[in-house]
Protein backbone atom coordinates (compact mmCIF):
# COMPACT_ATOMS: atom_id res chain seq x y z
CA UNK A 1 0.00 0.00 0.00
CA UNK A 2 1.52 3.60 -1.28
CA UNK A 3 -0.01 6.63 -1.38
CA UNK A 4 -1.99 7.00 -4.30
CA UNK A 5 -2.61 10.66 -5.44
CA UNK A 6 -6.20 10.99 -5.86
CA UNK A 7 -8.29 14.31 -6.45
CA UNK A 8 -9.66 15.66 -2.97
CA UNK A 9 -13.41 14.48 -4.55
CA UNK A 10 -12.17 11.07 -5.36
CA UNK A 11 -10.09 10.75 -2.35
CA UNK A 12 -13.67 11.76 0.19
CA UNK A 13 -16.37 9.88 -2.07
CA UNK A 14 -14.87 7.39 -3.86
CA UNK A 15 -14.06 3.54 -3.82
CA UNK A 16 -10.18 3.41 -4.07
CA UNK A 17 -8.63 2.73 -0.35
CA UNK A 18 -5.18 5.22 -0.69
CA UNK A 19 -4.23 5.55 2.47
CA UNK A 20 -2.73 8.93 3.44
CA UNK A 21 0.78 7.78 5.65
CA UNK A 22 2.18 11.10 7.45
CA UNK A 23 6.05 11.69 7.11
CA UNK A 24 6.67 9.00 9.00
CA UNK A 25 4.79 6.73 7.09
CA UNK A 26 2.18 6.05 9.96
CA UNK A 27 -1.93 6.27 10.19
CA UNK A 28 -3.40 6.46 13.24
CA UNK A 29 -5.52 3.64 14.23
CA UNK A 30 -8.49 3.97 16.86
CA UNK A 31 -9.42 0.30 18.14
CA UNK A 32 -12.89 0.12 19.73
CA UNK A 33 -14.41 -3.20 20.82
CA UNK A 34 -17.07 -4.57 18.34
CA UNK A 35 -19.38 -5.41 20.74
CA UNK A 36 -19.51 -2.25 23.04
CA UNK A 37 -17.88 0.47 21.21
CA UNK A 38 -15.74 1.37 23.83
CA UNK A 39 -12.15 2.77 22.89
CA UNK A 40 -9.43 0.37 23.74
CA UNK A 41 -6.53 1.79 22.34
CA UNK A 42 -4.77 4.20 19.88
CA UNK A 43 -1.74 3.17 18.12
CA UNK A 44 -0.10 3.79 14.78
CA UNK A 45 -0.58 1.50 11.35
CA UNK A 46 2.63 1.67 8.73
CA UNK A 47 1.85 -0.37 5.43
CA UNK A 48 2.98 -3.73 6.78
CA UNK A 49 0.88 -3.78 10.33
CA UNK A 50 -2.44 -2.59 7.99
CA UNK A 51 -1.07 -5.62 5.94
CA UNK A 52 -0.53 -8.01 8.12
CA UNK A 53 -3.72 -7.03 9.74
CA UNK A 54 -5.56 -7.72 7.32
CA UNK A 55 -3.88 -11.17 6.50
CA UNK A 56 -4.50 -12.58 9.41
CA UNK A 57 -7.37 -10.82 10.82
CA UNK A 58 -5.09 -9.92 14.23
CA UNK A 59 -4.03 -6.49 14.96
CA UNK A 60 -0.83 -4.97 14.12
CA UNK A 61 0.92 -2.07 15.21
CA UNK A 62 4.43 -0.25 14.01
CA UNK A 63 5.50 0.55 17.42
CA UNK A 64 7.43 3.52 17.75
CA UNK A 65 9.32 2.75 21.14
CA UNK A 66 10.32 -0.50 19.78
CA UNK A 67 11.08 0.27 15.99
CA UNK A 68 9.59 -2.41 14.94
CA UNK A 69 6.42 -4.40 13.98
CA UNK A 70 3.79 -5.41 16.58
CA UNK A 71 1.19 -8.20 17.02
CA UNK A 72 -0.65 -6.93 19.92
CA UNK A 73 -1.26 -9.90 22.25
CA UNK A 74 2.24 -11.60 21.00
CA UNK A 75 3.26 -12.13 24.58
CA UNK A 76 -0.11 -11.53 26.51
CA UNK A 77 -1.79 -13.86 24.45
CA UNK A 78 -4.53 -10.98 24.48
CA UNK A 79 -5.01 -10.43 20.48
CA UNK A 80 -7.56 -8.39 19.01
CA UNK A 81 -9.13 -10.15 16.26
CA UNK A 82 -10.33 -8.39 13.29
CA UNK A 83 -13.56 -7.12 12.44
CA UNK A 84 -13.73 -4.77 10.34
CA UNK A 85 -12.09 -1.63 9.56
CA UNK A 86 -13.36 1.78 8.64
CA UNK A 87 -11.48 4.85 6.71
CA UNK A 88 -12.10 8.77 7.97
CA UNK A 89 -12.65 11.18 4.74
CA UNK A 90 -8.86 12.09 3.86
CA UNK A 91 -7.90 8.55 4.50
CA UNK A 92 -5.17 9.74 7.40
CA UNK A 93 -6.88 7.47 10.27
CA UNK A 94 -8.23 4.45 10.90
CA UNK A 95 -11.36 3.37 12.92
CA UNK A 96 -10.74 -0.76 13.69
CA UNK A 97 -13.16 -2.81 14.94
CA UNK A 98 -11.59 -5.78 16.89
CA UNK A 99 -12.65 -8.15 19.59
CA UNK A 100 -10.82 -8.26 22.66
CA UNK A 101 -9.26 -11.78 24.04
CA UNK A 102 -8.61 -10.30 27.28
CA UNK A 103 -7.46 -7.11 28.76
CA UNK A 104 -6.10 -4.87 26.06
CA UNK A 105 -3.72 -2.34 27.89
CA UNK A 106 -0.70 -3.88 29.16
CA UNK A 107 -1.43 -2.32 32.84
CA UNK A 108 -3.82 -5.28 32.96
CA UNK A 109 -7.51 -2.64 32.16
CA UNK A 110 -9.80 -3.73 29.27
CA UNK A 111 -8.91 -0.44 27.66
CA UNK A 112 -6.13 2.03 27.43
CA UNK A 113 -8.26 4.44 28.29
CA UNK A 114 -8.95 3.36 32.07
CA UNK A 115 -8.61 7.32 34.06
CA UNK A 116 -10.67 10.25 33.39
CA UNK A 117 -9.02 13.74 34.02
CA UNK A 118 -11.00 16.05 36.62
CA UNK A 119 -10.52 19.28 38.43
CA UNK A 120 -10.02 18.84 41.96
CA UNK A 121 -9.22 21.31 44.95
CA UNK A 122 -7.58 23.90 42.10
CA UNK A 123 -5.86 21.49 40.38
CA UNK A 124 -6.13 18.33 38.16
CA UNK A 125 -5.71 15.06 38.70
CA UNK A 126 -6.45 11.36 37.23
CA UNK A 127 -9.57 8.91 38.56
CA UNK A 128 -9.49 5.44 37.28
CA UNK A 129 -13.08 4.72 35.88
CA UNK A 130 -12.33 1.11 34.77
CA UNK A 131 -13.96 -0.90 37.61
Amino acid sequence: MTDTVLTTEEREAGSVFAPKFDSAGLLTAVVIDARNGAVLVVAHMNAEALAATLDTGKIHFWSRSRDRLWLKGETSGHFLMLESIAVDCDQDALLVRAIPAGPTCHTGAQSCFYRQIEARDGGIALRRIDT
